[in-house]
């Protein structure tokens, strides 16, 4: 898969170009296959409105064959034209889903490659015994090596290794995974580029990632969501009660003294119920999913993108999410009578044992102000390391001087407990480092603190605008945080969102996450930690990053496989652009049945009510005209909609009220005029033809 990859990335561009092409003729002449298979009454009955145009295409069939055996008196061509157009609607709403699900079946195809032939080293009684990946179950442990694919997902147990996750991900640049910690979790599927890791399986054949993400892109285990089941049931009960006008008609029109042919009866019933929503819901779900899977987000439903639509709240982690998270050292600061020659001197020996980026970033901010320091000293000496109680490194020199970076607060009270002062002006620069949205860390040895590190955190380029977006959309973002207060506010400024929380702590994001759903509002946080699990569980939306922890990744509705925190605004958009798009697409179909109705009612009526012929606006040229322009714009307008809604409405960030207006004028109006001009075209033809 991996030599597949990179074989991709080096074909020519109209290699690529023609295997989209190959790629794209191939789901089209499948849809085309399969929306006949689905003429099935079996599988048609689960749409309840192209059921009965269907079952209408049976009806008119049997009168096309037997017409005065059912009283029909239309001429000969009349029956077969309107069972062959109500054939037509059919196969395009058929057509519409088969092509949604074709794209999903095509990616998952893709997928299941990456399955085929993988086997695993399985540790049995201290042996080593190859099996196949189907055999492995929850808890065994595997050992893969370099070159070998990962045949299952599960936690790394012992030892480092790079991996290639673009089976899943897309992205060439391999992940380095390690036992502990958040980077521990692999997926099956991906391969071990370098060393040797130890895993244990955390998944059942069936379960795993990969099982998932090909179920659910498969369309296989597609539940509808709320929504859409509440949307089915209106629009069912429209169809009920449409069906029973025009099988009661016939009683109304007898005591008037004429009769209506059931061919005419089963067209005006046929273009009453609203068919163009009724063919288009399932694709518009099933490409909604799509959009999603190929935004590279795993969701686990379609329930949670449609909940992201309605998001009211999101919160985010502030490193990595709204800022890079790699904070650098850049700027010494002395304190009372020290130089910058010795504050620099001493936060680099501190710094010489510190693998972090943080650590490595003191270090070349003294080489590049020409700090001198002999780092031979402190390579001889103890090293100290962070710990979370004392918050602070370090090194303990072989000739006696004991160095301490850290937390402005526990040097202080290292300081004092060493016997030494702290300067008067520590406090002051330390609180004007934090109002910069910067990170104070200081530096001591012994019973002296020499000054501060300035650690900046950058707020990542866009982001203030992203929450503007989101501020229009009436979303509230809220920020959660380790910093102090002062710096909090200060990057939360700087980045534009709505609220933070400062000093946070894993109940913290729960606790806000609770007040928000307490006042009625649907919450989306993100997270990859274990001690993230219980807040993405309890949020409406969980998007969990695919680095992150088994934990986090079963707590959360979605999986982002490019661990890119910030893909939750993305999200969101995708969300709302799936509500839109299904409300824009109903919209339009109610609205254009109306000029449907100013065609076929006054041609039903019209020999029989010679005043009917005043609601004819249209001018149609006749009766059998009118019916059959109404028919045939019923049945084309499926197909020339099916690329909106596979693409989706445009999104634009507005309010809700905007946002109605909008739709409503553009899908309300032009659902009303838009069909007025085509039955009128289509009629025009006709009366060329007939």
């Amino acid at each position: 898969m991996n030599d597949l990859h990179h074989s991709s990335q080096q074909a020519t561009p109209d290699a690529v170009h023609t295997t989209k092409q190959t790629m794209n003729d191939t789901i089209i002449k499948d849809a085309v296959k399969h929306a006949f298979l689905k003429l099935d009454p079996r599988t048609m009955i689960k749409n309840p409105i192209m059921f009965v145009v269907e079952v209408g295409f049976f009806i008119t069939v049997l009168l096309s064959v037997f017409p005065r055996f059912f009283g029909s008196t239309a001429a000969p061509w009349f029956n077969p034209a309107v069972s062959f157009i109500l054939l037509i609607t059919v196969l395009f709403a058929n057509f519409a889903e088969a092509l949604a699900e074709g794209r999903g079946k095509a990616q998952a195809d893709s997928l299941k490659q990456t399955k085929k032939g993988v086997s695993a080293n399985k540790v049995m009684d201290g042996r080593i015994e190859k099996v196949a990946s189907a055999e492995l179950r929850k808890g065994d442990i595997v050992i893969v090596s370099q070159g070998e694919m990962i045949p299952g997902d599960g936690e790394v147990i012992a030892g480092l290794a790079s991996v290639d996750e673009s089976a899943i991900t897309g992205e060439s640049a391999p992940v380095i995974k390690e036992a502990g910690g958040d980077f521990s979790s692999v997926t099956g599927g991906t391969r071990v580029v370098s060393d040797s890791i130890k895993v244990k399986i955390t998944s059942d054949p069936g379960e795993t990632f990969l099982d998932q993400m090909i179920a659910l892109v498969e369309g296989a285990e597609r539940q509808k969501t709320p929504n859409e089941i509440a949307l089915n049931t209106v629009l069912t009960s429209l169809t009920l009660i449409f069906l029973i006008v025009v099988a009661t008609l016939p009683f109304f029109t007898s005591y008037l003294g004429f009769q209506i042919d059931p061919a005419v009866l089963i067209a005006l019933l046929v273009c009453l119920i609203p068919t163009t929503i009724g063919g288009l819901l399932s694709a518009i779900g099933i490409a909604g999913m799509d959009r999603v899977t190929r935004f590279n987000v795993l969701a686990m439903s379609g329930k949670a993108v449609e909940a992201a639509g309605d998001i009211n709240t999101i919160v985010l982690d502030k490193t990595g999410t709204i800022t890079f998270g790699n904070r650098m050292a850049g700027e010494f600061v002395p304190v009372g009578d020290e130089s910058l020659q010795t504050v620099g001197e001493y936060a680099a020996l501190g710094s010489i044992h510190d693998e972090t980026p943080e650590g490595r970033s003191v270090i070349e901010l003294a080489d590049k102000l020409s700090i001198h320091y002999d780092s031979s000293v402190a390579e001889a000496g103890e090293p100290i390391e962070f710990k979370a109680e004392t918050r602070m490194s370090g090194v303990n020199l072989p000739d006696g001087r004991h160095i301490r970076k850290g937390a402005v607060d526990a040097v202080k009270k290292w300081v004092i407990n060493n016997g030494g002062t702290i300067p008067s002006n520590l406090d002051l620069e330390s609180e004007r480092i934090s109002k910069e949205g910067g990170t104070p860390l200081a530096v001591a040895a012994d019973g002296t603190i020499f000054g501060l590190i300035y650690l900046k955190d950058t707020v990542k380029p866009g982001m203030k605008e992203r929450f503007a977006e989101l501020r229009k959309m009436g979303i509230k973002t809220v920020m959660c945080t380790g910093d102090n207060p002062l710096t909090a506010a200060t990057i939360a400024r700087e980045a534009g969102v709505d609220d933070f929380i400062a000093e946070s702590k894993p109940e913290d994001k729960i606790n806000v996450i609770k007040r928000e759903q307490s006042e009625g509002k649907l919450v989306a946080m993100t997270g990859d930690g274990t001690n993230d699990a219980p807040a993405l569980a309890q949020a409406d939306v969980g998007l969990a990053m695919n680095s992150g922890t088994t934990a986090a990744k079963e707590a959360a509705n979605m999986v982002d496989l490019d661990s890119n925190p910030t893909k939750i605004i993305e999200v969101v958009s995708i969300g709302k652009q799936l509500l839109m798009t299904r409300g824009a697409l109903t919209t339009f179909s109610i609205a254009n049945d109306i000029a449907k109705y100013f065609a076929i009612i006054p041609a039903m009526f019209m020999l029989a009510i010679p005043e009917m012929n005043a609601l004819n606006i249209m001018r149609l040229g006749s009766p059998i005209s009118a019916i059959l322009s109404a028919l045939i714009f019923n049945a084309l307008i499926i197909p020339l909609l099916v690329p909106l809604a596979m693409k989706g409405i445009a999104y634009k960030p507005m309010s809700s009220n905007a946002l109605l207006a909008r739709n409503l004028l553009i899908y309300g109006l032009g659902g009303v005029i838009v069909p007025f001009i085509g039955i009128k075209l289509i009629d025009m033809l006709l009366q060329i033809m007939l």
